[in-house]
């Protein structure tokens, strides 16, 4: 059973107005694999509202981030818009999730690919050593609406740079033209071969393709890939595609 200890709000830095990553101190030391999640919890009088939320800081950082973005008629999240530094939230232990690096396959190369905020999870795998031993090529996706929310840039860009040739970035947007970014949706991208076009490499059976954010896009982007005899990764069936429904 979950238990709860409550964090510290160090900042809660706005990317826009709508995405926000909120950084929570803890008391203690917190473990977990690159790729899980916890709950966020805050107390109003005998209710406490929570959610899960991934980690995006990797497991050898002190400051826990995770990257919200606000639904104005949601329950949570404007309430944690709404967080300064020095307010006090709880987090949920211990953390949880199979959408790690240790579910996934061998193979010459990875394919990172998200939507949202659902590329959290691999920018906690991207802060550790593990992705860079195991595979060739690293491939990191992110699929957005508007350019304003490709959070985390810079240090993706740091992390391109410390292992040329072996880790790129494909920002892609959908509803303006973004220099640099691919426009459309995933799906369609796979489906028509610009996304490999772009990167300069294949989707076939040599690779392995971690899917997490919009639950349209997973399941629309799992057919694709599974008509390109790329099956779903199973525990008892290893196959080539890693999924996590992100909301």
């Amino acid at each position: 059973m979950a238990q709860w200890m409550t964090g510290e709000v160090v900042e809660n830095y706005a990317w826009n107005n709508e995405l926000f990553s909120l950084r929570v101190k803890v008391p203690e030391s917190f473990e977990f694999i690159a790729g899980q999640f916890v709950r966020l919890g805050l107390q109003e009088g005998e209710q406490r509202f929570q959610r899960a939320y991934s980690l995006v800081n990797g497991p050898q950082e002190p400051i826990l981030d995770f990257l919200v973005n606000r639904v104005h008629d949601g329950e949570f999240s404007p309430k944690l818009h709404d967080l300064r530094a020095g307010q006090e939230i709880q987090v949920s232990q211990p953390p949880t999730g199979f959408f790690t690096l240790n579910e996934v396959p061998e193979g010459d190369s990875l394919w990172l690919i998200s939507t949202g905020t659902g590329i959290g999870p691999y920018l906690s795998m991207l802060s550790t050593k593990i992705p860079y031993e195991r595979f060739k090529r690293i491939h990191l996706i992110h699929a957005v609406r508007y350019a304003n929310d490709l959070a985390y840039q810079a240090q993706i860009l740091d992390w391109v740079a410390a292992h040329p040739g072996q880790l790129s970035y494909q920002p892609v947007v959908s509803r303006e033209d973004s220099t640099g970014a691919l426009r459309g949706r995933i799906p369609a991208l796979i489906l028509d071969g610009k996304l490999e076009q772009a990167l300069g490499d294949k989707l076939d059976t040599n690779a392995q393709v971690m899917l997490c954010g919009n639950p349209d896009m997973i399941r629309d982007a799992k057919q694709v890939l599974a008509d390109k005899g790329l099956p779903k990764n199973l525990r008892r069936k290893p196959g080539n595609v890693t999924v996590e429904h992100y909301w």
